[in-house]
């Protein structure tokens, strides 16, 4: 089975592993990268597509999160998310500006351009201090809200898109729907990834990487170790040795729980 992949670049944003979450949710593989993880990390991964999250920052303060060229350079599907989108407008010669007041909470979108996959879209959540003010000039702005003129805009020529909004949260009504849109529709991926696929392509992997190696596992109890527990564990059986430390600090019974 052939599985597509996403990459999605963190610029910060407190809603980035949701993104994450909604393209797995809409069977698509994804990986989440740092803004400034290297091309040949990201690009292992063979995307389909980018997506840009949110952030804290402003993107003409000093040192702040840019779009690397590389990702200009695959010429491969763009969705700018909030600072995603501020960041591409910076990037390709358009202006963003202090809004004269932050905007946050639900607002009603308006789609320009039928047939474009805002289509679904309605009610959306807005949470940003920095507003665009001239779109570069390839870029067509494709909805707005009342206090938004850029809400959302599109690439010319090519299937990359932006929104001022967050399609993540479930505040945005149809947000699931827009980005299954971009996935399916922009991206051309299949919906075929799913968690039992997840776990047995991740066994074949540590499999055909350890061979006949043994490794020794430090075991907390939390879900990261546990799992990489399980998938060690069916992957090479005895070959696997797990090490829980009682510290002392544990709550009541969990040793014992940890254990069994």
């Amino acid at each position: 089975m052939k599985m597509n992949s996403i990459a999605i670049l963190d610029f910060g944003s407190q809603y980035a592993q949701l993104i994450a979450r909604r393209v797995r949710e809409a069977q698509v593989y994804c990986e989440l990268f740092p803004w400034d993880a290297p091309a040949e990390k990201v690009l292992a991964i063979k995307p389909k597509a980018f997506i840009l999250s949110g952030g804290p920052k402003s993107v003409y303060e000093p040192n702040a999160p840019y779009i690397q060229k590389y990702i200009f350079e695959s010429g491969l599907p763009i969705l700018g998310i909030c600072y995603g989108m501020q960041a591409l407008t910076h990037a390709l010669g358009g202006q963003v500006d202090s809004s004269a007041q932050r905007e946050y909470g639900p607002a009603e979108i308006q789609p320009l351009i039928p047939g474009t996959m805002l289509d679904v879209i309605s009610q959306v959540w807005m949470s940003h201090g920095d507003t665009i003010v001239r779109l570069p000039k390839n870029y067509k702005v494709i909805a707005s809200t009342e206090n938004v003129e850029y809400a959302a805009f599109k690439v010319d020529n090519e299937p990359s898109y932006a929104i001022q909004f967050h399609p993540e949260v479930y505040h945005t009504t149809e947000g699931t729907r827009l980005l299954q849109n971009f996935l399916v529709d922009i991206c051309g991926c299949s919906q075929n990834w799913t968690p039992d696929s997840f776990v047995e392509a991740t066994i074949a992997q540590m499999r055909q990487k350890l061979g006949n190696d043994k490794v020794v596992l430090g075991l907390s109890g939390g879900v990261d170790s546990s799992v990489a527990g399980v998938l060690l564990h069916r992957a090479i059986g005895t070959n696997l040795t797990c090490i829980f430390v009682d510290n002392g600090l544990l709550r009541k019974n969990e040793f014992q729980d940890v254990l069994e």
